[in-house]
């Protein structure tokens, strides 16, 4: 029953800041309703950058960050493939898929991603390595009402979610830029040190609201051996 009502509670509250530090997002079950939504007030990015944890188990295709505007469905994703090592990283609707990348299941990885919109250029980093730089889409900001989605895959603005598409796993310490971050600043957040937190997305400020069983828990991390 406290179980029950927790979940109602996070469903039904209005968003306010919090500080999930030591905390992360449990999606536990394949749905095409369960998710996290993100509040910003922001609608114009010249350039993107997001940072997030995650843990899953999944060999299918699965959404790890959803953007959506009213003209762009996808306009900044990153979608994990079917393929092994395959990750797909679109902007306002134009996708590149970086291959060869060291995606292993069960394990706590960090993931960067980058675009900006004056060289179309985008990139990511799995641990704190980089993939080679692609082309997306440039000349352009993302402009509109934004829409972000942790859990499920926008394939129109706010919805048109597939379940076979969703993200079933642990998700921590997500953050967004409004620019692109330096590799330094990159190491610095896939090391775990002291990094400046996002400007438009912060894990330690974050406004956001729950739909359908996502629970708010505090991360599972390995224990440090003790000298007995």
């Amino acid at each position: 029953m406290r179980f029950t009502l927790l979940l109602l509670l996070l469903s039904g509250c209005a968003a306010v800041p919090q500080d999930l530090s030591g905390k992360m997002f449990s999606f536990p079950q394949e749905t095409d309703t369960a998710r996290v939504r993100l509040n910003t007030n922001k609608a114009d990015f010249q350039a993107v950058s997001v940072c997030l944890r995650s843990f899953t188990d999944l060999s299918r295709e699965h959404s790890l960050f959803s953007l959506s505007t009213p003209s762009a469905a996808n306009s900044f994703l990153i979608f994990k493939k079917a393929a092994p090592g395959a990750i797909e990283l679109a902007a306002k609707n134009i996708p590149a898929n970086f291959d060869g990348q060291d995606y292993k299941l069960n394990t706590w990885h960090s993931l960067c991603a980058t675009w900006d919109s004056k060289t179309g250029l985008g990139q990511l980093w799995l641990d704190g390595r980089a993939s080679s730089r692609r082309s997306l889409s440039s000349g352009s900001n993302i402009r509109g009402a934004t829409s972000i989605i942790l859990g499920q895959e926008q394939d129109s603005h706010g919805g048109g979610f597939v379940t076979k598409q969703s993200f079933v796993g642990m998700m921590s310490e997500v953050h967004m830029w409004d620019h692109v971050l330096s590799p330094c600043e990159i190491q610095r957040y896939a090391n775990d040190l002291n990094f400046t937190p996002g400007t438009v997305l912060n894990w330690r400020a974050l406004e956001f609201s729950i739909v359908g069983k996502v629970l708010v828990e505090t991360k599972q991390e390995g224990c440090h051996s003790l000298n007995l």
